[in-house]
């Protein structure tokens, strides 16, 4: 969409940052403010051209001057980087789904067919309503429709095709980096024909590798819902881009493009579909355009308001074009965040407290000092991303509550390198490192905001995936510092193969976290070394052992995660469900009290709770839990399946068959409750009902073996045996190794005559289960009936 630029080892102008225009003979155009006589010597590609750039590059500061890097052509470097970016993280393409992939994608109804497009437009990341109290309020229907257009490509739940798009993005994002970094680390030139320039082609190399390989970006491209990090990345970087493209046609320092202003304005509003942090692409637009379109000395600036000098337009804020374009984004960028807000329909989400617990903080000093705290984990993280987790919550980072806290200094260090780096950006004499360190720290602090709990309460400690954005100005302040030392260093080489092992060790880093993102167990058991004190960790790490029928070993981390954080209710609700299935059941039903008491609105622990209770036969009790679950939840298809077992086995048939019913209604696919209207049917003598019960069952889950097992034995007692027939036999070529389904057949031939065919079943059944109750004493009876059939035969 945005041509590349031309490699040239030409630097930009003394004393300033290329930003004003200078008409050139024979319409030659630049967007800063080099002399005519190179322009005009780029433009006619003279043969002394490398020359005339060293020379110029002798007066005016150049990053790639004193650099020892590869030097590349432009379409070489983007091969590079897209290369090695695609290595670092090659190996998450056959990964699973896993942690927030299974709400976002898996459980999310807004990627089926049979769901309306439009309901995208009013649903949440998560395919909850937004006008819903309860939403989570992440609204970014692009990247959901993106998920949907994985699924039906795909023709179903298969990560292989969703995780190649997340690396395939990564490595788009990274070639577009070559193009960003060369502007913003050399300025902003174009040659006669209007292609951009590449003034720094050596230090833009070195900055979009770091980005590639940076292993705090695992998240994001080996998880699967990074996606809307990658995506709102992209947008991001082509509003930048088009911002930048309004500049190619000026001549005089005051014409611009408006299209591409308006362009950059709708892809700014594009990246916020994708992801809430787009949004600040506008912001940062608009410090480019003052920093480098417009050469504006902020210090300058705020001396001269404060002493109200009249020369303000000399300072550059009030040069022609300049707040006009400023208007135009802030303008767009309101009536974006106007159109969002009245979309949301609600307030704010409600987090809980483990979620982030330094906002729920009552004392302001504690919110503060945790807040800064986040803040300086974040940089740790951008510095040295060694120690990476899928999750920060949960007491994995305890308050700080007191300045005698020793990790004070970690927040003292931040505010010490922050203010350096700002002091240098205002005070600095030389143009071009303000410049550079402004954009440096503009790209890391604007996009980190919205995640930054100044303007709302977010519902995370630290999430490795806000990063991927911020990272943009981290690689720029840490190619400038490689810049200054490499111009300082008399053994440049050696200062060389430093940054080279340290992309090395990143690309490393980078396999190694993508692989342990291929399998929930791998993620959640790295996590312990990280976050041993966080409970959503040991959880995690339990579930996924119970999911496995691993039930001993999941005891133990449900156990650690409750002692970690006692009213952490969904562990005491799976460890609950474990020992209940252990027939431990009076320690089940105290975990699960406790869990209601904690939270009373937590349907699934009340289920939970009633299953207990009625296994301990206490049925009142039993069924106010259950109704209390149904109160909470409605639709709750799960409760009304276990309430009608209830209701069974005290022998209330029709409150047992009202309650299976709303089941299926809730969910036509409930194939438990479905079966159980059939059998208790059946066994009341209500065959006829029975039959067009199991009819209606198969006609909407026309796959289900049970089913056509249950059926079978109703069109049997029917004398239907010719479809009973069938019907068992299609429900054994599903489930040959049921013996059940081989008895029931069996007994069918028995009445039905084919006697031959009845010994045959039989003998399968006992062969599977060799202890089936009545299946023997069946196969008895049709031995001696055969003896005696035999006797008179031969009689």
């Amino acid at each position: 969409m945005f041509p590349g630029g031309e490699a040239a080892a030409a630097a930009p102008p003394a004393g300033g940052s290329p930003g004003g225009r200078v008409s050139q003979p024979g319409g030659r155009c630049c967007a800063g403010s080099f002399s005519s006589q190179i322009c005009n010597q780029h433009n006619a590609e003279a043969p002394n051209l490398e020359q005339v750039f060293h020379r110029m590059a002798q007066t005016e500061p150049n990053l790639d001057h004193d650099v020892l890097w590869f030097l590349l052509p432009s379409y070489w470097a983007k091969m590079v980087v897209a290369l090695i970016s695609f290595l670092c993280f090659a190996n998450s393409y056959d990964g699973d789904f896993v942690f927030d992939d299974s709400e976002a994608i898996i459980n999310n109804k807004d990627l089926r067919a049979e769901t309306p497009l439009g309901d995208l437009w009013h649903h949440d990341f998560w395919g909850s309503k937004l006008s819903s109290n309860t939403s989570h309020k992440s609204y970014r229907p692009l990247t959901v429709l993106t998920f949907r257009i994985n699924y039906l490509f795909a023709g179903g739940f298969y990560p292989v095709g969703f995780h190649v798009i997340n690396i395939i993005l990564h490595c788009t994002i990274s070639v577009l980096m070559v193009d960003v970094f060369s502007i913003l680390l050399g300025g902003l030139q174009f040659s006669n024909k209007g292609r951009r320039l590449n003034l720094a082609p050596k230090t833009s190399l070195l900055a979009a590798l770091l980005f590639a390989v940076h292993p705090v970006h695992t998240e994001c491209v080996a998880g699967i819902v990074g996606r809307a990090d990658l995506l709102c990345a992209l947008f991001f970087l082509l509003s930048f881009l088009g911002y930048c493209k309004a500049f190619r046609e000026n001549k005089d320092g005051h014409n611009f493009s408006i299209f591409w202003v308006l362009v950059s304005v709708i892809l700014g509003a594009v990246a916020m579909l994708c992801k809430e942090q787009g949004i600040t692409i506008l912001g940062l637009n608009a410090v480019f355009d003052a920093l480098v379109i417009n050469k504006l000395n902020v210090l300058e600036l705020i001396q001269k308001l404060l002493h109200k000098d009249k020369s303000l337009e000399n300072a550059g804020l009030l040069r022609k074009g300049l707040l006009f374009r400023i208007t135009l984004l802030m303008s767009g960028g309101a009536s974006i965040l106007y159109i969002r807000w009245r979309i949301m329909g609600t307030g704010p989400p409600a987090f809980t407290e483990v979620d982030n617990p330094a906002s729920f903080a009552d004392s302001l000093f504690v919110r503060a000092i945790n807040y800064n705290y986040y803040y300086s984990l974040n940089a740790w993280l951008l510095l040295c991303p060694w120690w990476l987790c899928f999750d920060w919550s949960m007491g994995c980072i305890p308050l700080i509550k007191s300045v005698s806290d020793w990790r004070i200094i970690a927040l003292a260090a931040l505010w010490f390198c922050l203010i350096g780096l700002i002091g240098q950006a205002l005070c600095s004499e030389d143009s071009h490192k303000r410049r550079i360190l402004t954009l440096g720290l503009g790209f890391l602090i604007i996009p980190f905001l919205p995640a930054s709990n100044l303007f709302f309460r977010v519902g995370f400690v630290i999430a490795e995936r806000v990063i991927y954005l911020p990272s943009i100005g981290y690689c720029i302040l840490f190619t400038y510092g490689f810049s200054l030392l490499s111009k300082q260093a008399k053994k440049k080489k050696i200062l060389a193969v430093a940054v080279f092992g340290i992309l090395l060790i990143n690309v490393m880093r980078c396999a190694l976290r993508s692989s342990q993102w291929r399998s929930e167990e791998q993620l959640f058991r790295s996590a312990l070394s990280v976050c041993p004190l966080n409970a959503k960790v040991h959880y995690n790490v339990g579930k996924n052992l119970a999911d496995k029928g691993n039930q001993s070993a999941a005891i133990k981390y449900y156990r650690e995660a409750v002692r970690l954080n006692p009213k952490y209710v969904h562990a005491m609700n799976n460890l609950g469900n474990i020992l209940k299935e252990r027939n431990e059941l009076q320690e089940a039903e105290e975990l699960l009290s406790l869990a209601v008491q904690i939270q009373p609105d937590f349907a699934a622990a009340w289920m939970n709770l009633g299953i207990v209770q009625n296994s301990l036969r206490r049925f009142e009790e039993a069924e106010q839990s259950y109704w209390t679950a149904i109160k909470h939840r409605k639709k709750y298809p799960d409760c009304y399946y276990n309430l009608g077992r209830l209701y069974a086995d005290l022998n209330r048939h029709i409150d047992a068959l009202n309650a299976w019913r709303n089941a299926t209604v809730l969910k036509p696919e409930h194939s438990l409750a479905w079966n159980n209207m059939i059998i208790l049917l059946d066994n009341t003598g209500n065959l006829a009902q029975a039959e067009a019960v199991g009819r209606e069952a198969l006609g909407l889950i026309p796959n289900d073996h049970s089913l056509m097992f249950s059926l079978a034995n109703v069109l049997g007692k029917s004398q239907k045996y010719k479809e009973s027939e069938a019907l068992f036999l299609k429900a054994i070529k599903a489930n040959p190794n049921a013996a059940s389904y081989h008895g029931n057949l069996a007994v069918l031939y028995h009445r039905w005559g084919n006697l031959d065919l009845a010994k045959k079943h039989y003998e399968v059944s006992l062969k599977l289960d060799p202890v089936a109750p009545g299946t023997k004493e069946n196969y008895n009876l049709l031995r001696r009936k055969l003896e005696q059939l035999q006797k008179k035969g031969g009689a």
